[in-house]
């Protein structure tokens, strides 16, 4: 008798539970898909700007990582894995553009002088005085990074180095991010009983190995993550349907999932590769550990304006710009996309991307108010007030999760609240990066795999 599984969520982490599900189920297996959007893919949205495929959510994964490079050599994929230019980023901040600092973690110094022209001569003193102040740390504690970070260093480097990176890629504060999702590598070596801060960051770089490393730090997909989300979708040989689900119960024989038509659909076991906020609704009757451990996970909002300027326009020779805490632009980060990846056509293609933790900006502003304010933005850091010949705005509601302090020990009190056919996925959990996404997943339909085998035999 064949097993029939059901996926709540049809972006990278529901797509890539399904594939698994699918290789270890083998064919007769039955794998159902909910998803109602226009298309599959989640956050991974591949659109064509300028005549240009382009990626308007998640565009880049750290390459260093195996999840994304092992799965597309696993799909025959692997020739399509690109790498960037070369190009460093730049931050905004007082107005001005500096150079990404060197020798930091995560915008967190190993000495003073790397943030020279970055921050005042007061906070370089601070900055180079730390290993002699008094410093306590008790190994496991979760701070938030501004916390640890604004009080052995000071603000000025929290504002003007540190949120750049973090408010890019979490679309919130240091101040809500705990220290062990942000900088793993720093709590460890906190923990290990590293003196100072100062030391920590040392030890933290050095562990991770020479600073400049063969190949890129960040990947891409040729043609865009349309070309992954395709390839799943066709391996994973799932019936997709473009229905929300509104309920989760038991049956005597596994599950049984509504979508909002109406439709009762049985499943043996179940993936819900859900957002947060969803998961918590869902889980509310039949996991209700589960559903209070989800409800305590906050996410933001963000927006992306893609453009498409006439080729030619005069752009800095960098990878993007990470604008600094409590600067007058609306753009939180700034990717030029042609100087990252390389040429493409006869444009040049950027993404601007709006939104942070506690604000409704992606929710309430107009298209035309975004790219208006792209315009602005365009004008404020590059001088470049030429229209553009094609443009985008994607929104992303409620899509980017908030890993505040303790995160790891709620993600282990979600997961431990979970029946034995009932796994979850998303990047809510390891990480928001598509290599942690691939992980979770893998490991939800591991978990089913399990189940599955151990049922089989008796």
């Amino acid at each position: 008798m064949s097993t029939s599984y059901c996926v709540v969520g049809g972006g990278i982490s529901g797509l890539v539970a399904a594939y698994r599900l699918r290789v270890s189920a083998g064919p007769d297996a039955t794998i159902t898909l909910f998803d109602p959007a226009d298309r599959l893919g989640g956050i991974l949205r591949t659109e064509r700007i300028g005549g240009q495929p382009m990626d308007v959510g998640a565009e880049a994964f750290i390459a260093r990582r195996p999840e994304v490079p092992a799965l597309l050599a696993e799909l025959g994929l692997a020739g399509k894995q690109i790498g960037t230019t070369g190009a460093r980023p730049l931050i905004y901040s007082q107005a001005r553009l500096h150079p990404l600092p060197t020798d930091t973690l995560q915008g967190i110094p190993a000495h003073a002088e790397a943030l020279a022209g970055l921050v005042d001569d007061a906070t370089l003193t601070w900055i180079r005085d730390e290993p002699g102040r008094p410093f306590s740390w008790r190994p496991g504690a979760d701070p938030s990074v501004a916390g640890l970070v604004g009080q052995r260093f000071g603000e000025q480097v929290v504002a003007r180095s540190v949120d750049p990176l973090l408010t890019g890629v979490y679309a919130g504060s240091s101040a809500n991010i705990g220290v062990r999702s942000a900088v793993p590598t720093l709590a460890a070596a906190l923990d290990r009983g590293a003196h100072s801060l100062t030391e920590a960051v040392r030890d933290a770089l050095s562990a991770s190995g020479p600073s400049v490393a063969t190949g890129s730090v960040f990947g891409a997909v040729e043609g865009g993550y349309e070309v992954l989300v395709d390839e799943l979708v066709r391996r994973s040989g799932i019936r997709w349907l473009q229905v929300a689900v509104v309920d989760v119960s038991r049956t005597q024989r596994g599950w049984e999932i509504v979508d909002d038509e109406g439709g009762r659909h049985h499943a043996d076991a179940a993936v819900l590769a859900v957002p947060a906020p969803l998961l918590a609704r869902l889980t509310t009757g039949v996991a209700p550990r589960t559903a209070a451990a989800a409800e305590r996970i906050a996410v933001a909002s963000s927006a992306v304006v893609a453009l498409a300027l006439p080729g030619g326009t005069p752009l800095p020779e960098q990878s993007g710009v990470l604008v600094a805490a409590g600067e007058r632009l609306h753009a939180k980060a700034v990717t030029l996309t042609t100087r990252k990846w390389g040429s493409r056509g006869n444009v040049e293609l950027l993404r601007l991307s709006y939104g942070r933790f506690g604000d409704t900006l992606a929710r309430s502003a107009g298209d035309e108010d975004l790219l208006e304010w792209a315009s602005q933005d365009l004008n404020t850091l590059f001088g470049v007030t030429v229209d553009p010949v094609d443009c985008r705005v994607q929104r992303w509601i409620d899509a980017m999760p908030q890993y505040g302090p303790g995160h790891g020990a709620l993600v282990a009190e979600l997961r431990a609240g979970l029946p034995p056919t009932l796994a979850v996925a998303g990047a809510f959990l390891d990480g928001i990066g598509v290599p942690a996404c691939v992980a979770a997943a893998t490991k939800a339909a591991a978990s089913l795999a399990t189940v599955a085998r151990a049922t089989n035999r008796t």
